[in-house]
Protein backbone atom coordinates (compact mmCIF):
# COMPACT_ATOMS: atom_id res chain seq x y z
CA UNK A 1 0.00 0.00 0.00
CA UNK A 2 1.51 3.29 -0.78
CA UNK A 3 2.19 5.70 1.69
CA UNK A 4 2.68 9.31 0.50
CA UNK A 5 3.28 12.28 1.76
CA UNK A 6 5.79 13.93 4.26
CA UNK A 7 6.54 11.67 7.27
CA UNK A 8 8.28 12.39 10.88
CA UNK A 9 9.14 9.33 13.20
CA UNK A 10 10.76 9.85 16.40
CA UNK A 11 13.75 7.46 17.82
CA UNK A 12 14.20 7.42 21.73
CA UNK A 13 16.85 9.30 22.93
CA UNK A 14 20.38 7.92 22.98
CA UNK A 15 21.35 9.13 26.91
CA UNK A 16 18.67 7.78 29.79
CA UNK A 17 17.82 9.55 32.96
CA UNK A 18 19.01 8.02 35.65
CA UNK A 19 16.71 6.71 38.16
CA UNK A 20 18.09 7.51 41.38
CA UNK A 21 18.23 5.14 44.46
CA UNK A 22 16.26 6.22 47.81
CA UNK A 23 19.04 6.81 49.92
CA UNK A 24 18.71 6.42 54.05
CA UNK A 25 15.29 5.20 53.98
CA UNK A 26 14.88 3.02 56.69
CA UNK A 27 12.52 -0.34 56.98
CA UNK A 28 11.73 -1.12 60.67
CA UNK A 29 10.19 -4.42 62.26
CA UNK A 30 8.82 -4.41 65.47
CA UNK A 31 5.89 -4.36 67.47
CA UNK A 32 3.07 -1.13 67.22
CA UNK A 33 0.07 -0.86 69.21
CA UNK A 34 -1.53 -1.19 65.76
CA UNK A 35 -5.22 -1.90 68.22
CA UNK A 36 -5.09 1.90 69.08
CA UNK A 37 -4.98 3.05 65.41
CA UNK A 38 -7.84 5.38 63.99
CA UNK A 39 -6.61 3.67 60.15
CA UNK A 40 -4.64 0.84 60.82
CA UNK A 41 -2.02 -0.85 58.78
CA UNK A 42 -1.93 -4.52 57.83
CA UNK A 43 0.29 -6.40 60.49
CA UNK A 44 3.05 -8.45 58.61
CA UNK A 45 3.26 -6.46 56.07
CA UNK A 46 5.20 -2.68 55.14
CA UNK A 47 3.70 -0.04 55.88
CA UNK A 48 5.10 3.49 54.43
CA UNK A 49 4.71 6.75 56.36
CA UNK A 50 5.99 10.21 55.64
CA UNK A 51 5.23 11.78 58.58
CA UNK A 52 4.57 11.45 62.41
CA UNK A 53 0.77 12.01 62.08
CA UNK A 54 0.45 9.39 58.99
CA UNK A 55 2.89 7.09 61.59
CA UNK A 56 0.48 7.20 64.44
CA UNK A 57 -2.57 7.01 62.47
CA UNK A 58 -1.36 3.63 60.64
CA UNK A 59 0.58 2.42 63.80
CA UNK A 60 -0.64 3.97 66.87
CA UNK A 61 1.20 5.26 69.37
CA UNK A 62 2.90 4.19 73.45
CA UNK A 63 5.48 5.41 75.70
CA UNK A 64 6.00 1.99 76.20
CA UNK A 65 8.94 1.24 74.09
CA UNK A 66 9.66 -1.70 75.41
CA UNK A 67 6.67 -3.42 74.55
CA UNK A 68 5.89 -1.52 71.48
CA UNK A 69 9.74 -0.81 69.97
CA UNK A 70 8.56 0.25 66.40
CA UNK A 71 6.72 3.53 68.58
CA UNK A 72 10.48 4.29 69.47
CA UNK A 73 12.02 4.77 65.82
CA UNK A 74 8.70 6.79 65.02
CA UNK A 75 9.54 9.22 67.72
CA UNK A 76 12.87 9.61 67.01
CA UNK A 77 12.95 9.58 63.09
CA UNK A 78 10.16 11.99 63.05
CA UNK A 79 9.92 14.44 66.24
CA UNK A 80 14.12 14.00 66.51
CA UNK A 81 15.79 14.17 63.50
CA UNK A 82 12.62 15.15 61.10
CA UNK A 83 13.39 12.89 58.47
CA UNK A 84 11.15 10.88 56.03
CA UNK A 85 9.66 8.54 54.73
CA UNK A 86 10.16 5.39 56.59
CA UNK A 87 9.03 1.62 56.07
CA UNK A 88 7.64 -0.05 58.93
CA UNK A 89 6.67 -3.71 59.45
CA UNK A 90 4.33 -4.69 62.73
CA UNK A 91 4.19 -8.04 63.68
CA UNK A 92 1.88 -7.74 66.28
CA UNK A 93 -1.69 -9.36 65.13
CA UNK A 94 -4.26 -8.00 67.03
CA UNK A 95 -6.25 -10.74 65.90
CA UNK A 96 -3.70 -13.78 66.83
CA UNK A 97 -1.88 -11.78 70.06
CA UNK A 98 -4.70 -11.98 72.51
CA UNK A 99 -6.53 -12.61 75.58
CA UNK A 100 -9.06 -12.22 77.06
CA UNK A 101 -9.32 -10.31 80.43
CA UNK A 102 -12.59 -10.98 83.18
CA UNK A 103 -14.61 -8.82 84.55
CA UNK A 104 -13.13 -6.38 87.32
CA UNK A 105 -14.49 -3.71 89.19
CA UNK A 106 -13.52 -0.33 88.94
CA UNK A 107 -13.29 2.85 90.56
CA UNK A 108 -14.80 5.92 88.25
CA UNK A 109 -13.20 9.50 88.93
CA UNK A 110 -14.04 12.39 87.23
CA UNK A 111 -16.67 10.19 84.98
CA UNK A 112 -13.63 7.69 83.50
CA UNK A 113 -12.11 4.61 84.11
CA UNK A 114 -8.48 4.55 82.88
CA UNK A 115 -7.78 0.39 81.70
CA UNK A 116 -4.30 -0.68 80.12
CA UNK A 117 -3.51 0.41 76.61
CA UNK A 118 -3.69 -2.92 75.90
CA UNK A 119 -7.33 -3.14 75.99
CA UNK A 120 -8.97 -3.40 72.80
CA UNK A 121 -11.70 -0.54 72.32
CA UNK A 122 -14.03 -2.60 70.72
CA UNK A 123 -14.16 -5.55 72.90
CA UNK A 124 -15.01 -3.73 75.73
CA UNK A 125 -17.99 -4.32 77.81
CA UNK A 126 -19.37 -2.00 80.31
CA UNK A 127 -21.91 -2.73 83.55
CA UNK A 128 -23.20 -0.19 86.32
CA UNK A 129 -25.01 -1.52 89.17
CA UNK A 130 -25.40 -4.87 87.08
CA UNK A 131 -27.00 -2.68 84.18
CA UNK A 132 -25.57 -3.30 81.25
CA UNK A 133 -24.57 -0.40 79.74
CA UNK A 134 -24.53 0.75 75.51
CA UNK A 135 -21.69 1.90 73.76
CA UNK A 136 -21.43 5.46 72.23
CA UNK A 137 -24.55 6.20 74.60
CA UNK A 138 -24.11 5.15 77.71
CA UNK A 139 -19.85 5.70 77.36
CA UNK A 140 -17.63 6.09 75.28
CA UNK A 141 -13.35 4.18 74.81
CA UNK A 142 -10.84 6.00 73.23
CA UNK A 143 -6.73 5.75 73.59
CA UNK A 144 -4.99 8.72 75.76
CA UNK A 145 -1.16 8.03 74.10
CA UNK A 146 0.51 11.06 76.73
CA UNK A 147 -0.99 8.51 79.29
CA UNK A 148 -0.92 5.13 77.48
CA UNK A 149 -4.01 3.91 78.80
CA UNK A 150 -7.18 3.54 77.16
CA UNK A 151 -10.05 5.10 78.54
CA UNK A 152 -13.86 4.97 79.23
CA UNK A 153 -16.06 7.89 79.54
CA UNK A 154 -19.28 8.02 80.74
CA UNK A 155 -21.25 10.29 78.96
CA UNK A 156 -23.16 13.16 80.10
CA UNK A 157 -26.56 12.00 78.34
CA UNK A 158 -25.66 8.33 79.19
CA UNK A 159 -27.23 6.71 82.02
CA UNK A 160 -24.86 6.16 83.71
CA UNK A 161 -22.88 9.39 84.21
CA UNK A 162 -22.33 9.74 88.22
CA UNK A 163 -21.90 5.92 88.51
CA UNK A 164 -19.21 5.59 91.24
CA UNK A 165 -17.98 2.08 89.88
CA UNK A 166 -17.90 0.01 86.91
CA UNK A 167 -17.82 -3.68 86.04
CA UNK A 168 -15.28 -3.94 82.86
CA UNK A 169 -14.01 -6.61 80.62
CA UNK A 170 -12.17 -6.40 77.48
CA UNK A 171 -9.55 -7.96 75.23
CA UNK A 172 -6.20 -6.82 75.53
CA UNK A 173 -3.53 -7.59 72.89
CA UNK A 174 -0.57 -9.58 74.12
CA UNK A 175 2.94 -7.90 72.95
CA UNK A 176 4.76 -10.31 74.76
CA UNK A 177 3.21 -13.19 72.17
CA UNK A 178 6.00 -11.75 69.66
CA UNK A 179 8.44 -13.99 69.28
CA UNK A 180 11.67 -14.35 67.15
CA UNK A 181 10.28 -16.14 64.27
CA UNK A 182 7.90 -13.09 64.23
CA UNK A 183 11.32 -10.79 63.69
CA UNK A 184 12.66 -13.29 61.50
CA UNK A 185 9.74 -13.40 59.11
CA UNK A 186 9.30 -9.70 59.65
CA UNK A 187 12.38 -8.86 58.38
CA UNK A 188 11.99 -11.17 55.49
CA UNK A 189 9.06 -8.76 54.13
CA UNK A 190 11.92 -6.22 53.07
CA UNK A 191 11.58 -7.92 49.80
CA UNK A 192 8.11 -6.99 49.29
CA UNK A 193 8.29 -3.46 49.60
CA UNK A 194 8.49 -2.53 46.08
CA UNK A 195 5.19 -4.33 45.67
CA UNK A 196 3.44 -2.90 48.75
CA UNK A 197 4.67 0.96 49.20
CA UNK A 198 6.66 1.50 45.68
CA UNK A 199 9.80 2.35 47.30
CA UNK A 200 12.77 0.36 48.49
CA UNK A 201 14.65 0.76 51.63
CA UNK A 202 18.87 0.68 51.74
CA UNK A 203 18.55 0.59 55.88
CA UNK A 204 17.47 -2.08 57.86
CA UNK A 205 16.60 -1.71 61.72
CA UNK A 206 14.82 -3.65 64.64
CA UNK A 207 15.09 -2.18 67.41
CA UNK A 208 15.00 -4.71 70.54
CA UNK A 209 15.57 -7.27 68.73
CA UNK A 210 18.73 -6.48 66.69
CA UNK A 211 21.14 -7.96 69.11
CA UNK A 212 19.51 -11.23 68.45
CA UNK A 213 22.38 -13.34 66.34
CA UNK A 214 19.60 -15.18 64.59
CA UNK A 215 18.04 -11.84 63.48
CA UNK A 216 21.10 -9.96 62.79
CA UNK A 217 22.25 -12.69 60.46
CA UNK A 218 18.60 -12.27 58.49
CA UNK A 219 19.53 -8.67 58.59
CA UNK A 220 22.92 -8.96 57.14
CA UNK A 221 21.72 -11.55 54.31
CA UNK A 222 18.57 -9.53 53.67
CA UNK A 223 20.85 -5.73 53.61
CA UNK A 224 23.14 -8.22 51.10
CA UNK A 225 20.25 -8.84 48.61
CA UNK A 226 17.23 -6.96 49.02
CA UNK A 227 14.51 -8.49 46.67
CA UNK A 228 17.79 -10.42 45.63
CA UNK A 229 19.16 -7.62 43.85
CA UNK A 230 19.54 -4.18 46.02
CA UNK A 231 22.36 -3.62 48.55
CA UNK A 232 22.04 -1.66 51.48
CA UNK A 233 23.01 -1.59 55.49
CA UNK A 234 21.37 -3.11 58.54
CA UNK A 235 22.19 -1.50 62.14
CA UNK A 236 22.73 -3.48 64.85
CA UNK A 237 22.61 -2.60 68.58
CA UNK A 238 25.06 -4.38 71.06
CA UNK A 239 23.34 -6.29 73.78
CA UNK A 240 23.94 -3.96 76.77
CA UNK A 241 21.37 -5.52 79.07
CA UNK A 242 22.44 -7.57 82.18
CA UNK A 243 24.47 -10.41 80.11
CA UNK A 244 25.18 -7.97 77.75
CA UNK A 245 28.04 -5.40 76.78
CA UNK A 246 28.45 -3.61 80.41
CA UNK A 247 31.84 -2.12 79.49
CA UNK A 248 33.87 -1.02 76.51
CA UNK A 249 36.45 -3.26 77.02
CA UNK A 250 34.16 -6.30 76.62
CA UNK A 251 33.10 -5.26 72.87
CA UNK A 252 35.79 -6.75 70.82
CA UNK A 253 34.80 -10.56 72.02
CA UNK A 254 31.70 -9.64 71.85
CA UNK A 255 31.57 -8.91 68.55
CA UNK A 256 33.43 -12.13 67.11
CA UNK A 257 31.22 -14.35 69.54
CA UNK A 258 28.23 -13.15 67.94
CA UNK A 259 29.51 -13.35 64.26
CA UNK A 260 28.98 -9.31 63.88
CA UNK A 261 31.44 -9.25 61.73
CA UNK A 262 29.67 -8.36 58.33
CA UNK A 263 30.38 -5.80 55.89
CA UNK A 264 26.29 -5.28 55.68
CA UNK A 265 26.30 -4.86 59.06
CA UNK A 266 26.69 -1.69 61.37
CA UNK A 267 27.15 -2.13 65.32
CA UNK A 268 26.01 0.32 67.38
CA UNK A 269 26.93 0.11 71.10
CA UNK A 270 25.69 1.14 74.03
CA UNK A 271 22.37 2.63 74.11
CA UNK A 272 21.30 6.88 75.03
CA UNK A 273 18.84 8.97 76.72
CA UNK A 274 17.71 12.18 75.91
CA UNK A 275 15.76 13.36 79.64
CA UNK A 276 13.35 10.29 80.48
CA UNK A 277 13.22 8.48 77.04
CA UNK A 278 15.72 6.03 76.44
CA UNK A 279 16.78 5.03 73.01
CA UNK A 280 18.62 2.15 71.03
CA UNK A 281 21.31 4.33 69.16
CA UNK A 282 20.87 2.38 66.25
CA UNK A 283 17.56 4.13 66.38
CA UNK A 284 18.99 7.54 66.24
CA UNK A 285 21.99 6.67 63.80
CA UNK A 286 19.01 5.94 61.50
CA UNK A 287 17.79 9.30 62.02
CA UNK A 288 21.31 10.66 61.57
CA UNK A 289 21.98 8.61 58.66
CA UNK A 290 18.96 9.67 56.81
CA UNK A 291 19.15 13.50 57.85
CA UNK A 292 23.17 13.82 56.24
CA UNK A 293 22.07 12.19 53.08
CA UNK A 294 19.30 14.77 52.74
CA UNK A 295 21.31 17.61 53.63
CA UNK A 296 23.82 16.02 50.88
CA UNK A 297 20.90 15.47 48.33
CA UNK A 298 20.35 12.07 48.84
CA UNK A 299 24.28 10.74 48.62
CA UNK A 300 25.30 9.08 50.82
CA UNK A 301 29.07 10.28 50.61
CA UNK A 302 29.44 11.61 53.79
CA UNK A 303 29.87 9.98 56.93
CA UNK A 304 27.38 10.33 60.17
CA UNK A 305 30.19 10.17 62.19
CA UNK A 306 30.80 13.68 64.63
CA UNK A 307 27.36 14.80 63.58
CA UNK A 308 25.01 15.51 66.07
CA UNK A 309 22.48 13.11 68.06
CA UNK A 310 19.71 14.37 69.92
CA UNK A 311 20.88 12.64 73.63
CA UNK A 312 22.49 14.09 76.87
CA UNK A 313 23.64 10.43 77.96
CA UNK A 314 24.85 7.27 77.16
CA UNK A 315 23.60 4.53 79.46
CA UNK A 316 22.94 0.82 79.45
CA UNK A 317 19.74 -1.00 79.32
CA UNK A 318 19.20 -0.54 82.91
CA UNK A 319 19.72 2.94 83.14
CA UNK A 320 22.60 3.06 84.39
CA UNK A 321 25.33 6.07 82.95
CA UNK A 322 28.30 5.11 80.69
CA UNK A 323 30.81 7.81 80.60
CA UNK A 324 33.19 6.99 77.70
CA UNK A 325 36.78 9.47 77.76
CA UNK A 326 38.46 10.18 74.80
CA UNK A 327 40.55 7.03 74.54
CA UNK A 328 38.17 4.51 75.45
CA UNK A 329 36.31 5.71 72.54
CA UNK A 330 39.32 5.63 70.02
CA UNK A 331 39.33 2.11 71.07
CA UNK A 332 35.65 1.23 70.26
CA UNK A 333 35.32 3.66 67.56
CA UNK A 334 38.68 2.86 66.35
CA UNK A 335 40.41 -0.38 67.14
CA UNK A 336 36.84 -2.18 67.62
CA UNK A 337 34.73 -0.58 64.79
CA UNK A 338 31.50 0.06 66.75
CA UNK A 339 29.84 3.37 66.10
CA UNK A 340 29.58 4.74 69.60
CA UNK A 341 28.50 8.24 71.19
CA UNK A 342 30.87 11.03 72.30
CA UNK A 343 30.56 14.98 74.12
CA UNK A 344 34.11 16.00 73.94
CA UNK A 345 35.31 19.49 72.89
CA UNK A 346 32.22 21.73 71.54
CA UNK A 347 29.72 20.74 69.55
CA UNK A 348 27.74 18.39 71.88
CA UNK A 349 26.83 14.89 71.66
CA UNK A 350 28.09 13.21 68.37
CA UNK A 351 28.11 9.82 66.82
CA UNK A 352 31.08 8.66 66.28
CA UNK A 353 32.43 5.48 64.33
CA UNK A 354 33.27 5.30 60.45
CA UNK A 355 33.33 1.48 60.33
CA UNK A 356 31.37 -0.92 59.06
CA UNK A 357 31.48 -4.05 61.35
CA UNK A 358 33.83 -6.20 59.13
CA UNK A 359 36.74 -4.10 60.53
CA UNK A 360 39.01 -4.76 61.85
CA UNK A 361 39.11 -8.39 59.98
CA UNK A 362 38.50 -7.14 56.77
CA UNK A 363 40.13 -3.78 55.89
CA UNK A 364 38.91 -3.51 52.20
CA UNK A 365 38.53 0.29 51.85
CA UNK A 366 34.90 -0.48 49.91
CA UNK A 367 33.70 -2.70 52.86
CA UNK A 368 35.36 -1.23 56.08
CA UNK A 369 34.65 2.12 55.82
CA UNK A 370 30.33 3.25 56.26
CA UNK A 371 30.30 5.89 53.65
CA UNK A 372 32.45 4.05 51.10
CA UNK A 373 30.36 0.86 51.31
CA UNK A 374 26.97 2.74 51.23
CA UNK A 375 28.67 4.62 47.79
CA UNK A 376 29.08 1.42 46.52
CA UNK A 377 25.49 0.31 47.17
CA UNK A 378 24.08 3.13 46.52
CA UNK A 379 25.86 3.59 42.94
CA UNK A 380 24.83 -0.03 42.70
CA UNK A 381 21.10 0.22 43.00
CA UNK A 382 20.96 3.32 40.64
CA UNK A 383 22.25 1.12 37.86
CA UNK A 384 19.90 -1.37 38.75
CA UNK A 385 17.20 0.74 38.57
CA UNK A 386 18.34 2.83 35.94
CA UNK A 387 18.95 0.19 33.19
CA UNK A 388 16.54 -2.25 34.34
CA UNK A 389 14.20 -0.92 31.29
CA UNK A 390 17.19 -1.56 28.72
CA UNK A 391 16.78 -5.31 29.35
CA UNK A 392 15.28 -7.66 26.17
CA UNK A 393 16.11 -4.79 23.69
CA UNK A 394 18.17 -5.70 21.09
CA UNK A 395 21.80 -6.01 22.35
CA UNK A 396 23.90 -3.64 19.70
CA UNK A 397 25.93 -1.19 19.19
CA UNK A 398 23.25 1.88 20.17
CA UNK A 399 22.35 0.03 23.14
CA UNK A 400 25.92 -0.38 24.56
CA UNK A 401 26.91 3.60 23.22
CA UNK A 402 23.14 4.49 25.67
CA UNK A 403 24.78 2.57 28.63
CA UNK A 404 28.01 3.83 28.82
CA UNK A 405 26.58 7.54 27.93
CA UNK A 406 24.32 7.75 30.35
CA UNK A 407 26.76 5.74 33.19
CA UNK A 408 29.25 8.61 32.30
CA UNK A 409 27.37 11.42 31.70
CA UNK A 410 25.92 10.65 35.73
CA UNK A 411 29.48 9.36 37.18
CA UNK A 412 31.12 12.73 36.07
CA UNK A 413 28.28 14.64 37.65
CA UNK A 414 29.10 12.87 40.97
CA UNK A 415 32.95 13.47 40.55
CA UNK A 416 31.80 17.47 39.29
CA UNK A 417 30.52 17.61 42.81
CA UNK A 418 33.23 16.07 44.51
CA UNK A 419 30.79 13.27 45.57
CA UNK A 420 33.24 10.88 43.90
CA UNK A 421 36.98 11.42 43.44
CA UNK A 422 37.25 10.39 40.14
CA UNK A 423 34.30 7.65 38.25
CA UNK A 424 33.90 6.09 34.68
CA UNK A 425 32.35 3.07 33.04
CA UNK A 426 33.85 1.34 30.61
CA UNK A 427 33.26 -2.23 28.29
CA UNK A 428 36.37 -4.61 28.37
CA UNK A 429 36.92 -6.88 25.80
CA UNK A 430 38.81 -8.81 28.00
CA UNK A 431 35.39 -9.04 30.75
CA UNK A 432 33.18 -9.78 27.14
CA UNK A 433 33.89 -12.68 25.34
CA UNK A 434 32.22 -14.24 22.44
CA UNK A 435 30.44 -16.93 24.17
CA UNK A 436 28.96 -14.09 26.82
CA UNK A 437 27.79 -11.96 24.06
CA UNK A 438 26.58 -14.57 21.67
CA UNK A 439 24.25 -15.74 25.05
CA UNK A 440 23.21 -12.04 25.64
CA UNK A 441 25.38 -11.12 28.40
CA UNK A 442 26.81 -7.42 28.81
CA UNK A 443 29.54 -7.03 31.27
CA UNK A 444 30.08 -3.16 31.90
CA UNK A 445 32.76 -1.97 34.21
CA UNK A 446 32.38 0.54 36.20
CA UNK A 447 35.39 2.29 38.43
CA UNK A 448 34.12 4.52 41.34
CA UNK A 449 36.36 6.10 44.10
CA UNK A 450 34.85 7.64 46.74
CA UNK A 451 36.10 9.87 49.59
CA UNK A 452 36.81 7.88 52.49
CA UNK A 453 36.59 9.88 55.64
CA UNK A 454 39.45 11.91 57.20
CA UNK A 455 39.74 10.07 60.60
CA UNK A 456 42.90 11.71 61.61
CA UNK A 457 44.42 15.04 60.88
CA UNK A 458 47.94 15.45 62.07
CA UNK A 459 50.12 18.87 62.63
CA UNK A 460 53.82 19.40 62.72
CA UNK A 461 54.77 21.81 64.84
CA UNK A 462 58.81 23.00 64.68
CA UNK A 463 60.54 25.97 66.04
CA UNK A 464 62.16 27.57 62.76
CA UNK A 465 64.94 29.69 64.76
CA UNK A 466 64.66 31.56 61.53
CA UNK A 467 62.34 33.83 62.66
CA UNK A 468 64.11 34.99 65.60
CA UNK A 469 67.03 36.46 63.12
CA UNK A 470 64.02 38.50 60.69
CA UNK A 471 62.35 39.70 64.19
CA UNK A 472 65.40 41.35 66.12
CA UNK A 473 67.30 42.24 62.83
CA UNK A 474 67.88 45.98 62.96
Amino acid sequence: MANLGVHVYEQATAVSIPVVADSGLPYVTGAAPIHTASKPGKSNTPILCTCWEEAVEKLGFSYDWESYPLCEFMYSHFQLFNCQPVIFCNVLDPAAMKEDVGTKEHDVSEHKVRLPLAAMSGTVAVTAGGAKLTGDEDYTVYYDDRTDACVVELLETGSAYDAKALSISYTAVKPDAVILADIVEGVGHVDDCMTAVGKIPDTLCAPSWSHNTVVAAVMATKAAGIMGLFHGKCLIDADCGENGVRDYSELSGYKDKNNFVDENQIVCWPMIKLGDYQFHLSTQLAGLMAKVDTLNAGCPYESPSNKSLKMDACCLADGTEVDLNWPQVNIVAGDYGVVTAVNFLVGGWVAKGNYTACYPANTDVKDQFIPVSRMFDWVGNTLIRTFWAKLDKPMNRRLIDSILDTCNIWLAGLVGTERLLGARAEMLESENNLLDLMAGILHIHIYITPSSPAQEIDFTLEYDVNYVMEALAA
